[in-house]
């Protein structure tokens, strides 16, 4: 947990946002995150993360009381262990790569075309590797 406490860190100071921001990252198995991911994206099947925006693109994080609302991440630990497995990475590597996966789409970032792809890999590379988590993905 420690690990996955940095690696937010980590992501909102090289955002700029203070360490006070509110995130809420739930583990569930593929038969809840199949479910929420036909309901909110219209795919019908288990994946490894999701992200739920707390507000809409552009709008400000920052509250009158100066915390920053992001939002939820959802993440399947089965899928995330299958995925360590076929990568060849302990459970731990990959858990924190889908929590900074999960916040950076919270954050706005996306990999809906090449470009946006290869900002959020970039950024998403950096921390791992600034973690001793190694680069590969």
């Amino acid at each position: 947990m420690k690990l996955l406490k940095r690696a937010v860190e980590i992501v909102l100071k090289g955002e700029g946002i203070p360490p006070r921001a509110e995130i809420s990252i739930v583990f569930v198995d593929d038969d809840q995150i199949r479910t929420y991911n036909a309901q909110y994206r219209g795919v019908d099947s288990p994946t490894d993360v999701l992200s739920f925006p707390q507000l809409e693109p552009g709008e400000d994080y920052k509250t009158e009381m100066g915390d920053y609302l992001l939002g939820d991440i959802m993440i399947s630990l089965e899928r995330a262990a299958i995925q360590a497995g076929e990568f060849g990475h302990s459970l731990s590597r990959e858990l924190v790569y889908l929590v900074v996966h999960g916040l950076y789409h919270l954050l706005g970032y996306g990999h809906d075309s090449p470009a946006q792809q290869k900002e959020m890999r970039a950024r998403e590379k950096w921390v791992l590797a600034y973690l001793g988590l190694g680069e590969e993905m």
